[in-house]
């Protein structure tokens, strides 16, 4: 398969917040139901490469198979990492203006506690707390029961890619300003990650920002990402992306960008059985998903349905990673393929448009408010510095 360049300046807001939310819950269906395995594994579980929504590794067998975590994954079910990004989009919806980490204390713990939704993988009406994992869950046992100061509850939360995976609203936000996606999802993650897993959840909103930018492509996407990680991040994102740059298909590059982000993965080579180091705070290491993520852009020139396949083939957390690249693919242009949104919503029994819809109304508020308060500021310090409207 050879890519296609797939930037479109002409994308309007509209467009390219679709994108991202439509591409994003996509690439994690596509991504669930190969979740942990390696590519070899995959290979052999589908006799070769997915190319499209599968059904679930044990096949009819998914209820029994794994008793903790029966879940349908496959057949075009979206996992928690969509649940999660359309609960951040609901939390925005009711505040209507940015975020920080109290209103995922005041707004976004109670959503997953109270309000029972339909969740795909259990194919059932629960509470989202009920699907969530462990790192998730997080959130509701620190900020609900323990009334822990929002701005510090991610401490002593396993360091994974649980944040990061659903700040893509964040992005689109602040479409147009990496640096000021870097740091509203810097706050809102500090309610739930710390170390590598918050610099990722900032890294990632910035990453989005910088696709919705008019003209932008995949270099200025990385270059935006490098501009603002710190630490082992930006040494991730650094490695795996000059990597990918060799690369022009996903089968070539599938082992080679493994090769490039174990030096700074902590969860080792079996992704089943973390390392007795794994996801613990290191300003040395980085989450895997969003260098790999971006790689993957890399290797497909940002053209959507070659990122997102590369992403579910690299197996390990590939329905995170996949989400990553789809909404990234998506926000700089390049059309989800209608055959797979169209399943997926079906599948998922989710409007997958709606979010998108809120997001892009409230996003035209947010935008204009914060218009009117820079213009106030700009007016406020031209008088300081003695221009028009001052009185001598």
């Amino acid at each position: 398969m050879t890519p296609k360049a797939a930037e479109s300046p002409e994308a309007g807001l509209d467009e390219r917040i679709t994108g991202a939310l439509v591409g994003a819950a996509v690439g994690d269906a596509l991504g669930g139901p190969v979740e942990g395995y390696s590519p070899d594994r995959i290979t052999e579980r589908h006799g070769g490469r997915v190319h499209g929504i599968v059904g679930p590794w044990n096949g009819d067998a998914w209820r029994t198979a794994r008793p903790i975590a029966p879940y349908h994954k496959g057949d075009g079910h979206v996992t928690d990492d969509t649940l999660m990004t359309h609960a951040l989009i609901r939390v925005y919806a009711t505040v209507r203006d940015h975020l920080d980490a109290y209103a995922i204390a005041d707004h976004l713990v109670p959503d997953l506690m109270t309000n029972p939704r339909w969740i795909p993988e259990l194919e059932a009406e629960a509470l989202p707390l009920q699907r969530i994992f462990l790192a998730e869950k997080w959130l509701v046992a620190r900020l609900h029961y323990g009334h822990v100061d929002p701005r510090e509850a991610g401490n002593g939360n396993i360091v994974n890619c649980g944040a990061a995976m659903y700040m893509a609203p964040v992005g689109l936000v602040n479409a147009a300003d990496p640096a000021g996606a870097y740091a509203e999802a810097l706050d809102v993650a500090g309610a739930h990650q710390s170390s590598y897993g918050r610099e990722a959840a900032g890294v990632f909103a910035a990453a989005v920002a910088a696709a919705c930018t008019p003209g932008a492509g995949v270099d200025s996407v990385v270059a935006a990402c490098l501009s603002l990680a710190k630490d082992g991040t930006r040494a991730a994102i650094e490695a795996v992306c000059e990597e990918a740059s060799r690369h022009r298909d996903f089968e070539s590059a599938l082992l080679p960008l493994r090769r490039a982000v174990t030096p700074y993965d902590t969860v080792g080579p079996d992704y089943r059985r973390p390392s007795l180091g794994a996801r613990r705070p290191s300003r040395l290491h980085a989450i895997e998903e969003l260098p790999v993520a971006l790689g993957m852009l890399v290797v497909a020139a940002g053209d959507y349905r070659h990122a997102v396949l590369g992403s579910v083939n690299y197996g390990r957390d590939c329905d995170s990673i996949a989400t990553m690249a789809g909404a990234l693919a998506g926000a700089l242009g390049s059309p989800v393929p209608d055959e797979w949104s169209k399943r997926v919503a079906e599948a998922s029994r989710l409007d997958l448009w709606e979010p998108a819809r809120t997001l892009t109304e409230v996003t035209r508020q947010i935008f204009a408010r914060d218009t009117a308060a820079r213009r106030a500021r700009e007016a406020a310090f031209t008088t300081l510095l003695g221009g028009p409207g001052c009185s001598a």
